[in-house]
């Protein structure tokens, strides 16, 4: 059996060997990490690469997103079906699934996409709160694993990290544990040009058990990740290593970061480990060493299907796995509002929403970024998660919003939960990118986003989101949905529900007339526009409306009619879900103006900038192209020219009237 720090440089030789290869990359952490990861996937995890998807296995997410060749490395040599070693020698080329940053949806073993740091362990937070909810519910004979982490100093400083940590801490989560690769070197040189804080010291003030060891030492590292195992927190392992260890002339230094080292440092490195292969050939014993330490974990995943047949929970445990929960909640809620439709804001209609839901789906996990009472994401019955109460699936996750967003991305992509979390749109800002994450790796996330206009009043400019629906919007995958009233609610929740990727649900302050009160055949919403009300002569005009403008789109319908003005009145909840539907249905609820005789006109209390894809050059667009001002709602809709009153004239106006 060849010894750990010999299976460790086959980690080594890939890493140089690929960057080299590609002319670009990150060999450095892999190269100090390897040690440190030798023993952990050799001692500690628990996966059978035969089988990557098995609901038990442990999650490992490498944070340092960066060190890309580690996680191939040892995803190859550990017997996955990818990535090949053609895959490796084609690192971050078109044609090869190890692209410069691990994703998720190109290798199985990949558990999250990782590159933006901090993110990845603040992910990795939320895969440990779905273990400890579900094991709650299902016991330790069906769910019984831990959440692992590589990070590195650029993870620990981000801002997303403080949130995670403090957040975990709280909580307990003493099945995730993080290895830091504490090697002193960033970018720009030691990380004594930005940071003196005691690192340590601040991860036990959040509640984390902390212990430090020789990374170079594999049997060091594994005595600490025993110590960290058998601790109740969430445990920091500072692993001190040597940033591109065995480059003779660039080890320990930030030469070795993010670039290539040249044709001869490696060979000078190959000569310093005692490495005499050629790149990219693993010798028999250490490729049988590694396949053999790959294969430990088909014992436990054998026994733990071998429990899970013998469970009366079987069916229900699988059905929480496979994620497909129905919508049958859905039509006898929407007939009670049709037979008695609520005048409510959306956000309360959201909440009514999620009362039935909630009982229906109890895979659900909702929470709020310190605004429970505003986002109207807490129903009756659910009880709040937390360190005493695992089986809760309520969190209050404080005032962490980016957190709060990349827990929820580890929540989905851990399975078996379906994870919603609120704050107020104009917040959305503080955690874009995790919701950027969440659309680029598919992850079933449901973003409760409320106060999404000028709607919400006094507070002013800084809380009223202006620019915010459409740039959401151009973040590709991700469904934004802007309900009208309670039944358009319903139904963007139950499409939100029903889709395997991300959503977001921008619901209003203000109370809203109801404006569907007729039943219909199917969810209108999911098919992002739909025709409300058809113009009652020759169509000369469409409107186009959302959310909380639908009511005001209606009442110049109304006007516009009674000057015999036919109008289409078109409410568009997902101008996403809209874009993608037949030819023939995007015809029919817009059809073609070239011509211009058939007048569209946006109406949305935001920028008009996006709507001209819909009104064409020719149409009108009313919003808001400006910050927004602090006054009563209704005080700003008149000022902004978002009334009836001040829409038909121009309308009237423009067709000449």
């Amino acid at each position: 059996m060849p010894t750990q720090r010999r299976l460790a440089n086959a980690i080594r030789a890939l890493a140089m060997d690929a960057v080299e290869a590609a002319n670009s990359g990150h060999p450095g952490m892999p190269m100090g990490m390897a040690d440190a990861a030798t023993a952990l996937f050799t001692r500690h995890l628990k996966h059978d690469p035969s089988n990557p998807h098995w609901p038990d296995r442990d999650r490992f997410v490498l944070s340092a997103g960066h060190g890309s060749m580690l996680i191939y490395a040892l995803l190859h040599l550990t017997g996955y079906a990818r990535p090949t070693i053609d895959d490796l020698r084609n690192f971050r080329q078109l044609s090869s699934p190890c692209a410069g940053h691990p994703e998720n949806f190109m290798l199985e073993g990949v558990e999250t996409t990782t590159g933006p740091l901090g993110q990845g362990l603040a992910t990795a937070v939320g895969m440990a709160i779905a273990e400890r909810h579900l094991n709650s519910v299902y016991g330790d004979d069906l769910v019984d694993h831990r959440t692992w982490v590589i990070a590195g100093d650029g993870c620990l400083m981000e801002g997303i990290h403080h949130e995670a940590a403090g957040l975990a801490g709280h909580l307990k989560l003493g099945r995730l544990i993080v290895l830091w690769d504490d090697n002193r070197i960033t970018i720009d040189g030691s990380t004594d040009l930005s940071r003196n804080e005691d690192v340590m010291a601040r991860h036990a003030a959040m509640g984390w058990h902390t212990v430090e060891c020789d990374g170079m030492d594999s049997a060091k590292v594994s005595k600490a990740l025993d110590e960290a195992c058998a601790d109740p927190r969430p445990s920091l392992v500072r692993c001190k290593t040597i940033i591109g260890y065995g480059a003779p002339n660039k080890q320990g230094t930030s030469a070795t970061h993010g670039a290539a080292l040249g044709a001869d440092e490696v060979a000078a490195a190959r000569k310093e480990l005692g490495w005499s292969d050629e790149p990219f050939v693993i010798p028999d014993d250490v490729a049988k060493g590694w396949r053999d330490a790959g294969a430990r974990g088909a014992k436990a995943r054998a026994e733990w299907h071998r429990r899970l047949d013998a469970s009366d929970r079987k069916a229900d445990f699988l059905t929480r796995v496979d994620g497909n929960y129905g919508d049958e909640w859905l039509k006898p809620y929407l007939d009670a509002l049709i037979a008695d439709p609520p005048k409510v804001a959306t956000r309360k209609s959201s909440e009514m929403a999620l009362e039935v839901i909630n009982t229906a789906i109890p895979a659900t996990i909702g929470g709020s970024a310190d605004l429970t009472g505003s986002n109207n994401t807490k129903t009756k019955a659910l009880q709040a998660f937390d360190a005493a109460n695992y089986g809760g699936r309520y969190i209050y996750y404080g005032i962490r919003e980016f957190g709060m967003a990349a827990a929820m991305n580890g929540m989905a992509l851990h399975g078996g939960v379906v994870p919603y979390g609120g704050t107020f749109l104009v917040f959305s800002d503080y955690c874009r990118n995790a919701i950027r994450l969440s659309a680029l790796q598919n992850a079933r996330v449901i973003y409760v986003m409320t106060h999404d206009s000028i709607g919400l009043g006094e507070d002013g400019p800084t809380h009223q989101p202006i620019e915010h629906l459409q740039s959401l919007r151009l973040i590709p995958n991700l469904a934004v949905y802007r309900p009208a009233d309670a039944v358009e609610t319903a139904e963007c929740w139950a499409a939100a529900l029903a889709s395997e990727g991300p959503s977001l649900l921008a619901l209003s302050r203000q109370n809203l007339a109801p404006v569907r009160l007729e039943a219909a055949d199917a969810n209108l919403s999911v098919r992002g526009a739909y025709r409300l009300k058809a113009a009652s002569g020759e169509r000369k005009v469409i409107l186009l409306a959302t959310g909380s403008e639908v009511e005001i789109a209606a009442e110049v319908a109304r006007r516009l009619e009674a000057k015999g003005v036919g109008t289409d009145l078109v409410s568009m909840p997902s101008t996403d879900r809209f874009d993608v539907q037949d030819a023939a249905y995007r015809e029919d609820i817009l059809p073609d103006v070239s011509n211009k005789q058939i007048l569209r006109v946006s109406i949305e209390a935001g920028t008009t900038i996006g709507w001209e894809r819909y009104t064409g050059l020719h149409g009108l667009r009313f919003g808001i192209d400006r910050y927004g001002a602090s006054a009563p709602a209704p005080d700003l809709y008149a000022h902004f020219g978002l009334t009836a009153d001040a829409i038909t004239p121009k309308i009237l106006e423009k067709l000449g009237q």
